[in-house]
């Protein structure tokens, strides 16, 4: 008999089942975990910790997990601008719970480029944004 819904799974009508979305609750500004979220909450969890994540440095994520900035550093700010709006799209678009990336904002101050965007999900939209260091 197999389970009525697993990640990875084949349930009982022949589909895949969906992912679930509970986890552990992270109080990112405290550095600790602390109960559970679900639902929207833990979709924007979820986007935090992508576009926390540099994609391929840490061997314990996969190739699918992070965004790729590094190589935007002393970059113009223009490339960087489009890149960057691309990649967060991308890296985002790996979390099955998001039908979206749209509607960026784009200030530039000085060395840095910060993108604001709305992040659409099965749940519902959430506001999302990425700081990068582009030109020294």
């Amino acid at each position: 008999m197999l389970p009525e819904k697993a990640y990875g799974v084949v349930d009982k009508t022949g589909e895949h089942a969906d992912k679930p979305s509970k986890t552990y609750r992270l109080l990112a500004d405290l550095g600790d975990i602390e109960g559970f979220t679900d639902g929207l909450e833990a979709v924007s969890q979820a986007v935090y910790k992508i576009l926390k994540t540099e994609r391929y440095r840490y061997p314990v994520y996969s190739s699918d997990y992070g965004v790729e900035l590094s190589d935007l550093y002393g970059r113009d700010c223009d490339y960087a601008g489009v890149e960057l709006e691309r990649r967060i799209a991308e890296a985002l678009s790996a979390d099955e719970r998001v039908t979206g990336v749209f509607d960026y904002d784009f200030t530039v101050v000085k060395n840095k480029i910060r993108a604001v965007f709305t992040v659409g999900t099965v749940y519902g939209e959430l506001n999302a944004e990425k700081e990068v260091t582009v030109s020294v």
